[in-house]
């Protein structure tokens, strides 16, 4: 079957139409706007620490009070992830990625103008943070629409746009605020973030329509052919069979109007059922938010395995820089290091993506290997001592991020999980239970900070919950499992009680077909 779109197109604004997941077309350019939309979102929040001491000498605050304003983004971003999912399904993935781009921009350029950290947490937190939440979790969704196959190296290599954004943006920032200041090298973030709204007008929608166009012309096709052959065979009319006259048709005749019949019914047939897809009432609308994927044994294990690992994915990237000038670090090569770590989490993501798109592959336990291997890469970071060392830990971490931060999404649609049929609603209640760990991670790692003098306590914090993440993670795939069996024994004693007992025979049916037989014996005998 050869994928085939809609004749109609309007460029960037009509619907995708396919036969089929196309794992391509112009899904190349929704992954391209996926890169841009992790760049300026998920990368301009990793890298905000380069702000953290210009925030505290300003405002005169403490590690824990600056630490609220990415722990109030977080929290709005994830905890609204159900309302994006909600205006996705109503208003469509364009709208939406669009008007959050405009209030991650507005967010930024107000923040820029703040007089207390009061007003990041307002501007920031909660303006920036609604609208990253807008730009990224749909962006993500209808890029898993455009990709099978190749969906977790797509959605790998397309994810690598915050560890560019986080390269390119930190060392850039901290020249620039030497340059003009850093309520001016805000704004100037905030007006570059506008770019989230040209990459939302990219996002056509994709409609599959495979089941319609194959299920309707082969039984026709089938039964035009039985009655053909028995023409052929019988040389008698479809039309004359019950009348029991032969009529002889000459060969010459029967194949030519068989022929003809076919040619002049398959597109009327084809244009029937275009117009009936177009005048037909539609089918009923999907629940705008399916909150049964919480009866999912397995999902409930996963939703707790990313509401501790997110613990472990922000702080890091927040303290970097103030544990490096605690070790006597200076600012441009503490720059260096966060720029580093993000160039290790492009290899991470990309090398994730290969490994997992590689069949036959159980793609959750490739996950639980790097969850892990993260742990093992935060408990590392007290231990090092220097520029070269904590170099090295943040390279390692960078890479084991990588693996973990571009799949823990995608792995939704995976059939271990909840698979892609309810990737949509499974997302917006995945990321929603990931809000807690949003809020409370920076701030939890903050007053550590404060009440131990030493950075070393926060990343310990974050290498004990993403361990708990990684014991739920570890209980994903046995409950599928138990639960799918559970199932299948359900269904089996369903059957069982509808069928009821097997028909009962009479009592004579033997007896009836054994005089049956002797009659017809002795009628042989005799003849």
């Amino acid at each position: 079957s050869k994928m085939t779109v809609k004749a109609v197109k309007m460029p960037c604004t009509s619907a995708n139409v396919y036969t089929k997941v196309p794992d391509g077309g112009w899904g190349w350019t929704v992954a391209f706007a996926f890169f841009v939309v992790e760049a300026l979102t998920y990368g301009i929040i990793k890298s905000f620490g380069v702000f953290f001491n210009d925030l505290m000498e300003s405002f005169d605050e403490t590690n824990s009070r600056i630490s609220w304003i990415i722990s109030i983004c977080v929290f709005v971003q994830t905890f609204t992830a159900p309302l994006s999912t909600v205006l996705s399904n109503r208003f469509g993935h364009r709208l939406v990625v669009m008007a959050g781009g405009l209030l991650v921009s507005s967010g930024m350029v107000i923040a820029s103008f703040a007089r207390s950290v009061v007003d990041m947490y307002v501007t920031i937190g909660i303006v920036s943070g609604l609208g990253y939440c807008l730009s990224f979790l749909p962006t993500v969704t209808i890029l898993s629409q455009y990709f099978d196959k190749r969906r977790s190296l797509v959605t790998a290599v397309a994810s690598t746009g915050e560890c560019f954004a986080v390269f390119s943006f930190a060392p850039a920032i901290t020249a620039l605020k030497e340059q003009i200041g850093w309520r001016y090298s805000m704004l100037s973030v905030g007006v570059l973030q506008l770019g989230i709204t040209a990459c939302g007008s990219l996002l056509r929608p994709i409609v599959i329509r495979e089941q319609e166009e194959v299920k309707a012309q082969p039984p026709e096709e089938t039964t035009e052919t039985k009655y053909m052959l028995e023409n052929e065979q019988t040389c008698t009319s479809i039309e004359s069979i019950d009348s029991g006259v032969d009529i002889t048709t000459s060969p010459s005749n029967v194949p030519g109007k068989t022929k003809a019949e076919p040619k002049s019914e398959e597109p009327k047939q084809h244009g029937q059922s275009l117009v009936e897809n177009n005048s037909t009432p539609p089918e009923p609308k999907s629940k705008l938010l399916d909150f049964s994927v919480m009866r999912d044994y397995s999902f409930i294990c996963y939703a707790f395995f990313g509401l501790f690992a997110t613990l472990g994915f922000f702080a890091p990237s927040l303290y970097i820089i103030p544990l490096s000038r605690s070790l006597g670090i200076g600012k441009d090569h503490s720059a260096y290091i966060l720029s580093a770590m993000a160039i290790a989490e492009v290899f991470g993501r990309i090398f994730a993506g290969w490994v997992l798109n590689k069949k036959p592959i159980r793609k959750i336990y490739i996950e639980l290997i790097c969850v892990i291997l993260l742990s093992v890469a935060l408990v590392a970071f007290p231990f090092a001592s220097g520029f070269w060392g904590l170099m090295i830990c943040s390279v390692y971490f960078g890479f084991m991020l990588g693996t973990v931060a571009g799949t823990h999404i995608p792995l939704l649609a995976e059939d271990d999980v909840v698979g892609i049929e309810r990737m949509s609603s499974a997302a917006g209640v995945y990321v929603f239970i990931q809000s807690l760990a949003g809020l409370a991670g920076p701030p939890l790692a903050g007053v550590l900070v404060d009440t131990t003098k030493n950075y070393s306590s926060a990343f310990y914090s974050c290498a004990a919950g993403m361990v708990l993440g990684a014991v739920f993670l570890a209980l994903v795939r046995p409950c599928k499992t138990g639960l799918c069996h559970q199932q299948q024994q359900q269904q089996q004693q369903v059957e069982e009680s509808t069928a009821g007992p097997p028909p009962e025979l009479p009592d004579d049916f033997i007896d009836m077909d054994i005089g049956k037989a002797e009659n017809s014996g002795k009628g042989s005998d005799s003849v």
